[in-house]
């Protein structure tokens, strides 16, 4: 075997590089990032964090034990300007600080973000007050999703849910659930409507609700990408839907 010289150049990823941690069980969320950011000069790396296939609030709490080396599974080289960790309820139920901290100690990063902390972000960009909520997750687990945005000074008057814990049939709740379900809340004394789970399929109703009810919606992968792109600079989709994302 000969052996040839070569030279080295500048890695495959891009002028900015995310990182999103995703549930074992999640079938939805780096679906929907593709077509969030489809820009050529960002890399998005992504790793798995075991999870359990019915959400509860103890194996929500589970994750925290594997959320170190799921982040350490991204490539050691690469530098990340953000990542992003992928689960409402279970940052819900760990604390989002204590994920930020989980998630640091496996990566090197200068930011964390999630759609618990996006999602309140997003309420104070687009000075949203009282919010409609539309949930899969059973009551134990709704609730304190609900709390976490009062706890931040945000109303939640109206909640509704699917009641659903199994993630195999959050994946495949279809959008014309989804989209009932917040007009039943957008419809209400409300300022906006978050669709919260990042296992929902939301990208595709986000703007007939909107138009329905001339106010935001936003769900909680639409919100974790426009987070992690204040974050770090990246460019969203043109096409991508919701008036969130013109804040």
């Amino acid at each position: 075997m000969e052996t040839v010289p070569f030279t080295l150049g500048t890695p495959a990823s891009g002028l900015t590089t995310l990182g999103l941690i995703v549930l074992k069980f999640d079938e939805t969320l780096e679906q929907d990032f593709r077509r969030l950011f489809p820009s050529d000069d960002l890399s998005i790396y992504t790793s798995r964090v075991p999870s359990d296939p019915e959400v509860t609030q103890d194996t929500l709490l589970e994750m925290s034990k594997t959320l170190p080396a799921s982040a350490s599974l991204f490539p050691p080289a690469a530098r990340f300007d953000v990542v992003g960790y992928g689960c409402t309820s279970g940052t819900t139920m760990i604390g989002a600080e204590k994920v930020a901290n989980l998630v640091k100690q496996g990566v090197q990063t200068p930011a964390v973000t999630d759609p618990l902390t996006a999602s309140i972000a997003a309420c104070k960009a687009l000075d949203i007050t009282r919010l409609g909520m539309v949930t899969p997750y059973v009551e134990s687990v709704s609730l304190p999703v609900k709390q976490a945005f009062e706890a931040a000074g945000i109303a939640v008057p109206h909640l509704v849910s699917f009641g659903e814990a199994g993630e195999e049939n959050v994946a495949r709740i279809d959008g014309a659930s989804v989209k009932a379900a917040a007009l039943q809340v957008g419809h209400q004394n409300v300022d906006a409507v978050f669709l919260s789970c990042t296992n929902l399929q939301t990208l595709n109703v986000i703007d007939s609700l909107e138009a329905d009810l001339d106010k935001p919606v936003f769900g909680s992968n639409l919100a974790l990408a426009w987070h992690m792109a204040q974050l770090s600079g990246a460019k969203l989709a043109t096409t991508a839907p919701g008036i969130l994302l013109n804040s």
